[in-house]
């Protein structure tokens, strides 16, 4: 099986979805009930990214570490915002259980 499969695999059961296969249409990586999942995998992610991380991480002081990545030109609420998975899904279960 190839990486970028495996991958997919992966985030979809992290995910609660089902990867949807490479079948020649231009669809999403994993079809999931809310969310439109696109999954890139790289060998390697820009050491920048990386340091912007950590660097969000060493000062969370028990919040929720995130990096914002907006490009000029752009209005500030198109930029993306990138957690660690871990993170997201214990946001999310977060919200589930208060919720209930």
């Amino acid at each position: 099986m190839s990486t970028w499969k495996h991958c997919e695999r992966m985030i979809a059961k992290l995910l609660g979805g089902t990867r949807t296969g490479a079948n020649g249409e231009s669809r999403r990586d994993v079809e999931h009930a809310h969310w439109s999942i696109e999954v890139k995998h790289r060998k390697v992610l820009p050491k920048w990214l990386h340091s912007a991380m950590g660097q969000a991480e060493r000062e969370a002081d028990g919040r929720v570490p995130i990096v914002v990545l907006h490009e000029k030109g752009l209005k500030y609420d198109e930029s993306y915002v990138i957690i660690r998975l871990l993170n997201f899904n214990m946001e999310i279960n977060d919200e589930k259980n208060d919720a209930t």
